[in-house]
């Protein structure tokens, strides 16, 4: 699989799937996930809502991820999944692995063939970003056989560019 860093809005990517660091509730909120929401328009919303009203009542649990359309996006679907807010005290990076192993699985079982990341928890939920790229990185890198062919790292700002093309270079 083709990984690739791109510098920019992750709702301007032409892509099969845009993954969405979306909060439990599926409602939209701040970040990425209002931005894939305002963008995208109220097909995704819709669709969310009844994800609530029949799968996830109580909310998409952390780590998970589910598929709805990308409505006004120039994506074919979105991917919500839930990142775990960060923490000092608790190691918490295997759930945040999850939502990188668990969105390229529903990736797959749409038959896309290319997929957008956000920086999955590097935002509000605290993840230092060069952590944070590491661990995108140990699943994309591992990732075995699928549809998909190529991964895209979407990185807002410079300064997270240039700390995720450290990581990415490292190895």
């Amino acid at each position: 699989m083709e990984i690739t860093l791109v510098e920019g809005d992750i709702t301007a990517q032409h892509v099969d799937v845009v993954v969405n660091a979306a909060n439990s509730s599926l409602l939209g909120g701040g970040g990425v996930d209002g931005a894939i929401h305002r963008r995208g328009g109220p097909a995704i919303l819709a669709e969310c809502q009844a994800l609530r009203a029949s799968r996830y009542g109580r909310g998409l649990p952390t780590g998970q991820a589910v598929a709805t359309t990308a409505g006004n996006l120039p994506a074919r679907w979105v991917v919500h999944t839930v990142g775990p807010v960060h923490s000092a005290t608790e190691d918490r990076s295997g759930l945040l692995r999850d939502c990188y192993a668990n969105s390229l699985a529903v990736a797959d079982g749409l038959g896309a063939t290319t997929v957008a990341f956000p920086l999955i928890s590097a935002g509000v939920y605290g993840w230092p970003v060069d952590d944070a790229v590491r661990q995108a990185l140990t699943v994309l890198r591992a990732a075995g056989p699928a549809t998909v062919t190529e991964t895209r790292l979407v990185l807002l700002g410079a300064d997270t560019y240039a700390t995720a093309r450290r990581v990415f270079e490292e190895g």
